[in-house]
């Protein structure tokens, strides 16, 4: 079966403004690579349907949702922009584009665990693991990741899941929203220290994480995904894997300061389809982080689903 590649033109709309790295071009440029590398006949196409309060509620408070959704539908009605943290600003189309993106990887979760794909990668917008339970931050509204595990053991009843997170930066909503519960494993890395200075030390014992120290080149990042994901990941047996994949890791990003490089991604990718094998019918459901060096985020998107697609 082809990988089914998610996305929707809802996501493209959010702009939190001029000269921001979470620009709408990301998402042109991914396909515009897709295109050029006729990656994308390899790929079974699917436009992403809106998430509900519900799902969205597997992650975060009651509370959280009814707010931000009173917040973004409002500015959805007004046309107005507004600042929710110092990085991150919603405006009129944000709501869409958020439920859009959430949509999208508890959709791909279905589709996924009911057979009808290998895998899925979710080209979406706004990212999400910044997002806490309660709290939105770092480009981030609803943790999109988080809702889509939950869903998976929530709603679809599987019994372990596993985490994977090789943005640049730490994942500390995910980290957030699933740590202590026992059926989640999260391992990642991320540089160290790096936006949002946290992750050295570990909120649950769920937690694989590795802090990396800036300028880090992708041999060494190899051998610590090796020798601390790996045997952790085998140990759990996840019965499902999501993927944060943020390429802001890559030498050429200056969001941050590590040094991998498209080969380092396809190795990765390599590596967790490897225990999705073993342990998980092969299921994964990726979904886009960071990556804001446009042609780095592309090439490495490319080769991502490349792999995932086993083209």
């Amino acid at each position: 079966m082809p990988t089914a590649y998610f996305s929707h033109p809802a996501c493209r709309r959010h702009d939190m403004g001029g000269g921001h790295p979470e620009c709408p071009q990301r998402l042109d440029a991914i396909e515009d690579w897709l295109l050029a590398s006729s990656i994308d006949l390899a790929l079974e196409r699917h436009e992403a349907e809106p998430a509900r309060l519900a799902d969205l509620e597997l992650a975060h408070t009651h509370r959280y949702v009814a707010e931000l959704s009173e917040l973004l539908q409002g500015l959805a009605a007004s046309g107005e922009s507004r600042a929710v943290d110092p990085d991150t600003v919603a405006g009129p189309h944000t709501w869409a584009a958020a439920l859009r993106a959430a949509g999208a990887a508890v959709q791909a979760t279905d589709l996924v665990i009911d057979g009808k794909a290998d895998n899925a990668f979710c080209a979406v917008r706004p990212p999400g693991h910044h997002a806490t339970r309660d709290q939105s931050m770092g480009f981030c509204f609803f943790n999109n990741v988080a809702v889509a595990a939950r869903h998976a053991l929530d709603v679809r009843g599987l019994k372990r899941v596993a985490i994977v997170d090789f943005d640049v930066h730490h994942g500390n909503g995910t980290e957030d929203i699933i740590a202590g519960d026992e059926r989640v494993l999260m391992v990642s890395i991320f540089q160290d220290p790096l936006y949002p200075y946290s992750g050295a030390v570990p909120k649950g014992e769920n937690m694989v994480n590795l802090p990396i120290p800036a300028y880090t080149r992708g041999g060494e990042v190899r051998e610590m995904i090796e020798a601390q994901w790996m045997p952790a990941l085998e140990a759990f047996r996840p019965e499902m894997i999501f993927i944060s994949a943020g390429f802001d890791a890559h030498r050429e990003d200056d969001l941050g300061q590590l040094g991998l490089v498209e080969a380092d991604y396809e190795w990765i990718t390599q590596r967790v389809m490897s225990v999705a094998e073993r342990h998980a019918k092969g299921r994964i459901v990726s979904c886009l982080e960071g990556g804001y060096a446009l042609g780095a985020l592309a090439r490495s998107v490319g080769v991502h689903l490349r792999t995932l697609a086993g083209i």
